[in-house]
């Protein structure tokens, strides 16, 4: 019998399209491949690992990290690296207990939250509960909203630099974080799946905005979208001027962690709905893909890493685009959405994209079916997306709370199944 291949070389092999020993599997490594962190502190019982609070990585969803312990016992084999900042402006460091239904959890220092008349839980903006608050989670909620907060917004007199704000060059600090975390999720002997942040155009008005104290220029979101129609000139100078950054920030981190990571998420924008998409393919290679192209082209021409581009919804009409831009990977991989079939996009674009996902839906089979129809569909999705490398076992979008354990469980016992046939 040939030898196991060690996690990093098994999702190298994936994403090289070659068939590895068995399927790669990714649990934990991204803010869009995570779980609740409810589900996490409940897998840690159900393996009987050492009782511990789970610490929040990323607020906004409220997903929690996946300890090289639990990475273990899941046989996860992709490392992700912890982001210095989280998307409200405050630094993951400081730990702090929070009570979060019932369930005790770390958050960071500058994790700072009020309660409001109605019971709702309203987070601020880099700790500052003098500022207006940017995070809303419903009582008796699992994760926040983003609070809309744009200020000073003149459309007549529209000046880039104000949707820049969260866009600046890394500095020394910066680096030396992003360092640490990559040598020490290279340590794990996992592939490195890494976000350095500063690519995601066309989150501007989203998730980004609400760590600023005094958020400037277009911060709606609807207001955004109206802009993609009637203001594209000045959709192009934020672009220009953001690739302009994250090009400079891409050279500087590249040198200082060379070719260990492995694949690098460079955007989350999402361009599909459950049923159709949020632009036309036109738009989308009018607005995005120049900056795209260009970031894809620089990471392809310096480093090893792959490009890692995740929109959900119903995307097939971008995947040409998404190829032709340099993006390697696609997840989350919705087959769920119109036009998402997973044998008909194995079959188009199993050659060109791995596709980083697609495992088991995440809004109906894997927190509402039973364990049998867990293990049918895992194995259904396995036996379309594996042959022939170029898939990395993830269930669609992150892990919700509430989803049964036994059905995480047999999720991962059917992927085990399906390597050992």
């Amino acid at each position: 019998m040939p030898a196991l291949l060690t996690s990093r070389q098994r999702v190298l092999d994936a994403l090289s399209h070659r068939e590895p020993d068995r399927v790669p599997v990714d649990l934990g490594s991204t803010s869009v491949t995570g779980m609740h962190v409810s589900v996490v502190a409940a897998l840690r019982d159900y393996y009987g690992l050492e009782r511990r609070p789970v610490k929040v990585h990323e607020p906004m969803q409220m997903l929690g990290v996946v300890e090289d312990d639990l990475a273990a016992a899941l046989e996860v084999d992709v490392a992700g690296m912890p982001r210095r900042k989280a998307h409200f402006g405050f630094t993951f460091d400081n730990w702090k207990p929070w009570n979060f239904n019932g369930l005790e959890v770390l958050v960071p220092g500058m994790f700072n939250v009020t309660e409001a008349d109605n019971g709702d839980i309203l987070l601020y903006p880099q700790g500052d509960v003098s500022a207006a608050p940017s995070g809303r989670m419903p009582k008796g909620g699992y994760f926040f909203d983003a609070i809309v907060r744009q200020n000073h917004f003149d459309p007549d007199h529209l000046d880039p630099e104000d949707n820049l704000e969260e866009f600046k060059p890394v500095s020394d600090d910066d680096v030396a974080s992003i360092s640490a975390a990559v040598r020490e999720a290279q340590a794990t002997g996992r592939a490195v799946a890494a976000s350095f942040g500063g690519t995601g155009f066309g989150d501007i008005a989203a998730v980004p905005a609400v760590g600023l104290k005094d958020p400037r220029g277009i911060r709606d979101i609807t207001e955004w979208y109206i802009s993609l129609r009637s203001r594209r000139s000045y959709i192009h100078a934020v672009f220009e001027k953001q690739c302009e950054i994250a090009l400079g920030n891409l050279a500087r981190i590249h040198a200082a962690v060379g070719d260990a990571v492995d694949a690098v998420y460079l955007c989350g924008t999402d361009f599909g709905t459950q049923t159709s998409a949020f632009c036309s393919v036109a738009t989308f290679r009018e607005l995005w893909f120049p900056y795209y192209k260009a970031i894809c082209g620089w990471v392809h021409a310096n480093t090893s890493w792959k490009c890692f581009k995740h929109s959900c919804g119903s995307v097939e009409r971008f995947f040409e685009s998404f190829i032709e831009a340099g993006f390697d990977i696609v997840n989350p991989v919705q087959c769920s959405a119109a036009g998402m079939n997973p044998a008909t996009l194995k079959q188009k674009y199993g050659d060109r994209l791995v596709f980083w996902g697609g495992g088991i839906d995440t809004q109906k089979t894997l927190p509402f079916g039973t364990s049998a129809d867990v293990r049918e569909e895992t194995l259904r999705r396995c036996e379309i997306f594996a042959p022939g490398g170029g898939f990395v076992f993830n269930p669609v979008h992150n892990v919700q709370a509430g989803t049964p354990v036994q059905n995480i469980v047999a999720m991962l016992d059917a992927v085990k199944e399906f390597n050992h046939a």
